[in-house]
């Protein structure tokens, strides 16, 4: 998955992983997750989700990392909000209050980047990553998170003879494969996509999809 190959998606608008309303699993099961605080979230390849409006009305400073500043731009504009810039290597900001997106590679991530960062939502960062990626993915985001942190992760599984991702099938024992030595692991819940879901009729998933919901903490 080189760069290139998000720039031209987002440039050509070929974003069917794009939702355009809030997920409901994070609506369903933020207030569990979160409890009463408003720690800073990290939204690893976040796009241009809807996701981060909410969770920032909720009191929680925002850190999204989106390769594309086509996404991040986007972003505000839909939103009607106007953010800095403020250009810089490896990452260019755009910063409306506490909510920022860091437009970059997430590959250049440091852990002092996100000291500040004590929770981490994953919709649409593992099941971004082709198989061959996804370790380096999990390691990487391992070393630059403080101890801890915890990580609301939502994961998509599939016949992967059907359809070619992104998005891609991860299913639930990977889930425990990549993150078991490093994390606490709780598996909320699993549950069927269905033949009639959007997702699945656009993609063509005659068997459907299930998608899984994950509460991770970080020894």
């Amino acid at each position: 998955m080189e760069h290139e190959f998000w720039h031209t998606r987002w440039e050509k608008g070929e974003i069917g992983f794009h939702e355009g309303t809030v997920n409901k699993y994070l609506h369903d099961h933020w207030p569990e997750f979160s409890g009463d605080r408003t720690d800073t979230v990290l939204v690893p390849l976040c796009g241009k989700a809807h996701d981060m409006w909410w969770l920032h009305d909720r009191g929680h400073p925002i850190i999204g990392v989106e390769l594309s500043k086509v996404a991040c731009k986007d972003f505000f504009e839909e939103a009607e909000e106007k953010a800095k810039v403020h250009p810089g290597e490896p990452f260019t900001t755009f910063r409306h209050d506490d909510l920022e997106l860091w437009c970059g590679d997430f590959f250049q991530l440091v852990p002092d980047d996100l000291k500040h960062v004590r929770m981490v939502y994953d919709r649409a960062a593992l099941i971004a990553m082709p198989p061959e990626m996804r370790r380096n993915y999990v390691e990487h985001l391992t070393a630059v998170i403080p101890d801890g942190t915890r990580i609301l992760l939502i994961t998509l599984d599939y016949d992967s003879s059907e359809i070619q991702g992104p998005p891609f099938n991860v299913s639930d024992q990977e889930v425990y494969d990549l993150y078991g030595e490093d994390y606490e692991i709780r598996h909320i819940l699993s549950q069927d996509m269905g033949r009639d879901n959007p997702f699945a009729k656009r993609k063509g998933l005659q068997n459907g999809a299930t998608e899984s919901v994950f509460y991770l903490k970080k020894n």
